[in-house]
């Protein structure tokens, strides 16, 4: 038996669609794991006494954090398991503190479809937010991707 991929092609996904990713409650646990990943180290994200002197009041999670929980998130709906050729540009605007227990999730709008010179793909847009556990938007941006289409 051979693998069958179960992502959405060009031609499923349809202008105006939303997909809405199951949730994820972001730890201290997870923000220190990143900074010993990515190596930032940003007294913002790991020293306590410091963040008491920021707005935040306190330590808050890295946004490339959130913002790689909310790919994790999309790629967990499965509608780009094996259809994606390619992710081609992520435009990201941070809006909002991620705090440590704050529960966040991905919302992918479907914005623009654009044919390709090739037939075996097209090009899908995504506006896409990752919101709080309030509903309060922490990243707005915009998903562009490559898909495979059904054969011609």
């Amino acid at each position: 038996m051979t693998y069958q991929p179960r992502g959405l092609t060009f031609d499923q996904f349809q202008v105006g669609a939303v997909f809405v990713c199951q949730a994820r409650t972001v730890t201290e646990a997870d923000t220190v794991n990143f900074a010993g990943l990515s190596g930032d180290f940003n007294p913002l994200h790991t020293d306590q006494e410091f963040g008491k002197t920021t707005a935040f009041e306190g330590r808050i999670a890295h946004g490339v954090l959130a913002l790689a929980i909310a790919t994790g998130q999309a790629n967990q709906l499965g509608i780009f398991e094996g259809t994606t050729i390619a992710l081609m540009t992520q435009f990201v605007k941070y809006t909002g503190a991620v705090k440590f227990g704050d529960t966040i999730h991905l919302e992918l709008k479907v914005a623009e479809k654009k044919e390709s010179s090739k037939k075996d793909r097209g090009i899908v847009t995504f506006d896409t937010a990752v919101l709080n556990q309030q509903g309060k938007s922490v990243i707005e941006g915009q998903w562009v991707l490559m898909m495979k289409r059904v054969s011609q």
